[in-house]
């Protein structure tokens, strides 16, 4: 089992700067990738950025703007948000996936006021 625990977010006006931290415990060997996804009320879930030994990825919307890195003497996966705006709010997710397992964390609120 891994657990994620998440922490940052918060209020911040539009173009404004928050970082997420995500720390992951557990069975954290042999993780593949660790992410951010975000969720707003009756919409689906979306990729925001995702880690893995062979890079990173971005979600469109986000490029230039976030930027996700880990720590591994922490065994913590950050997501470094610059430039928000309003349509950054929602819940942000942290994901490990492990032997092709989804892991969650708890979520954490983001809300950008324009």
């Amino acid at each position: 089992q891994v657990q994620l625990v998440e922490s940052g977010g918060g209020l911040v006006q539009s173009g404004g700067s928050l970082r997420l931290s995500c720390a992951a415990s557990g069975s954290i060997f042999s993780i593949s990738a660790m992410g951010w996804y975000r969720q707003v009320a009756g919409k689906q879930r979306e990729l925001v950025a995702r880690i893995t030994s062979a890079g990173t990825k971005y979600a469109d919307s986000v490029k230039g703007r976030f930027i996700i890195y880990t720590d591994n003497a922490k065994n913590t996966v950050y997501l470094q948000m610059n430039s928000l705006k309003p349509e950054d709010t929602a819940v942000y997710y942290c994901n490990a996936i492990k032997n092709f397992l989804d892991y969650w964390g708890q979520g954490t609120q983001v809300t950008v006021s324009s």
